[in-house]
């Protein structure tokens, strides 16, 4: 096989992973400052892409429609930290597993009486025609999705070192006790890595469904990949997620290729069950010695 569309293969497999780099970033915000995951992240992806296209069917302009689908996620990850997650928290239980799973079908049943079941072409003024770089066509749809992720990933990690309010959420996420002591809301922080999450799962969303389309199902295709970055990376590497992602992006597409379409969630499973049982902190987390 030319060694150009092994590259081409290569190229468009890890921008589409960037968008598991994005969503499994949502997992290590509230895993972070409150060791627990939003497990219908997928969902809530899939809901936002929705309200996403309601908006811009409704003549809301592609740009502004961003920002009001980020909004509603954020605020759906507060309605899922209120509703699901902060009672388990408080009673230092693992309900939050099961209930962030009941929120999700919840979402999903949601989805199917508003919108149907049918998936649905997600309209974008980004042009989807190729162009010539370095050898490989990369379509601008294709590279808005790069730089959509970083961008967002850049200011949220700013926004953790620079500002106040950041600062106080990694507080929390290094020692929640000694965060608490200085004054700081162990609560609030948790809230607000929620609504962050919550709005990274919106972008993600919208950046996907025009490659893809929305659907119901659409949560079930990403939420497990999403998930195995999450794990292979470490759920406190930052930006390893976006390595981890990119790399299973390419790895899915070679052997979709090479094994058939069949075989394209295989590198995710796999990727998984390695990391858990040879480094379950991941490959760029950090074993933690925890004292009793």
């Amino acid at each position: 096989m030319p060694s150009v569309v092994v590259a081409q293969m290569v190229v468009s497999g890890a921008l589409m992973g960037l968008v598991y780099a994005l969503i499994a970033y949502g997992f290590q915000l509230t895993f972070a400052s409150s060791r627990s995951i939003n497990f219908g992240q997928g969902e809530l992806v899939m809901v936002s892409a929705f309200v996403s296209l309601t908006l811009t069917l409704h003549g809301v302009p592609y740009w502004a429609m961003i920002p009001c689908g980020m909004l509603f996620g954020a605020l759906m990850g507060l309605v899922i930290e209120r509703t699901g997650v902060r009672l388990a928290l408080e009673q230092k239980s693992e309900g939050w597993i099961l209930m962030t799973i009941i929120l999700g079908l919840f979402f999903f049943s949601g989805a199917e009486n508003l919108w149907g079941r049918d998936d649905r072409p997600f309209p974008t003024p980004i042009p989807s025609d190729p162009i010539h770089i370095l050898g490989v066509d990369v379509t601008p749809l294709e590279l808005s999705v790069g730089v959509g992720v970083l961008a967002i990933m850049g200011l949220i990690e700013t926004f953790k070192r620079r500002t106040l309010l950041g600062k106080a959420l990694e507080a929390v996420s290094t020692d929640r006790d000694a965060a608490e002591l200085m004054g700081i809301s162990a609560r609030k922080s948790i809230m607000l890595s929620y609504a962050l999450s919550g709005a990274v799962a919106a972008l993600a969303g919208i950046l996907v469904s025009p490659i893809t389309t929305v659907g119901p199902t659409m949560a079930s295709a990403l939420i497990l990949k999403a998930f195995s970055v999450a794990v292979v990376a470490g759920l406190d590497s930052g930006f390893g997620v976006v390595l981890v992602g990119m790399f299973l992006g390419a790895t899915e597409s070679l052997a979709s290729f090479y094994l058939g379409s069949g075989w394209r969630e295989a590198p995710g499973l796999i990727l998984l069950i390695l990391a858990l049982a040879v480094r379950p902190t991941g490959i760029f987390g950090k074993a933690v010695i925890r004292k009793v």
